[in-house]
């Protein structure tokens, strides 16, 4: 992380990112586009307004939205039943334009679990208790705000973006990670797979904490699916005893 940055709000930094992507656009085979900064925004001002205050021992950095999580929520991996039932967070949510027909949004109304999101808030329900208890040494956001839809419905990730499209939205992202980084003052960056991982240390070029990398919770991992808390709990095991 090269440089200083001005001290921003976690509030501020998001729009300014949700003002860097906006305007980007995106061709085939993505035909759409969600931003969940814009439809469910009041969604996550308030998970950043009641859980982002103060610094962090550390942050869960995750991918960009999945299509039932924070595309539904506005929050990262924001399994609605979650959402509200362990953060306690309500709000109205819009929806995309386009909407795809095949990935509608219906906010907190959504019945359909977002099985990343469930396992990771699952792990900090239960090795944590309380989200007050979980958020005094851990803050949980994504890399990239926005979610890709191809034709059929499928999911594509940002690091599958022509070099075109990545190099924008990556940059836009890169900035706003090493502010949040600045404001959180952490001192572990977790990537939740991969590719989070690798987009860290870009990012934080020259930041003295320590990028690590625990496996995702996507249930298309074989490894996740035989227990991701356990993963997690050795991901973690450098840093907490539980």
């Amino acid at each position: 992380m090269t440089g200083l940055m001005p001290v921003m709000t976690l509030t501020t930094i998001s729009l300014r990112l949700r003002a860097a992507v906006t305007p980007l656009t995106f061709g085939p085979p993505v035909t759409h586009v969600y931003n969940p900064l814009h439809y469910a925004w009041t969604l996550h001002r308030s998970y950043l307004s009641r859980y982002g205050a103060g610094t962090r021992e550390f942050i869960l950095l995750g991918m960009n939205p999945g299509p039932w999580g924070m595309a539904q929520s506005g929050i990262p991996f924001g399994d609605t039943r979650i959402v509200r039932d362990w953060l306690g967070l309500e709000g109205a949510v819009g929806r995309p334009d386009p909407e795809h027909p095949r990935r509608p949004v219906h906010g907190l109304d959504c019945t359909r679990r977002e099985v990343s999101g469930r396992r990771l808030w699952g792990w900090a329900r239960d090795r944590f208790g309380t989200p007050e208890h979980f958020f005094q040494r851990f803050f949980v956001i994504n890399y990239c705000p926005l979610s890709f839809m191809e034709e059929g419905g499928r999911n594509r990730t940002p690091d599958k973006l022509p070099a075109a499209e990545r190099e924008p939205l990556f940059a836009a992202c890169d900035e706003a990670l090493a502010r949040m980084v600045g404001v959180l003052s952490p001192a572990v960056v977790m990537g939740v797979g991969r590719f989070a991982e690798k987009r860290a240390r870009v990012a934080l070029a020259g930041w003295e904490g320590e990028i690590a990398c625990a496996p995702h919770p996507s249930p298309a991992s074989p490894l996740a699916n035989r227990g991701w808390d356990r993963l997690m709990d050795q991901a973690m095991k450098p840093w907490l005893a539980l």
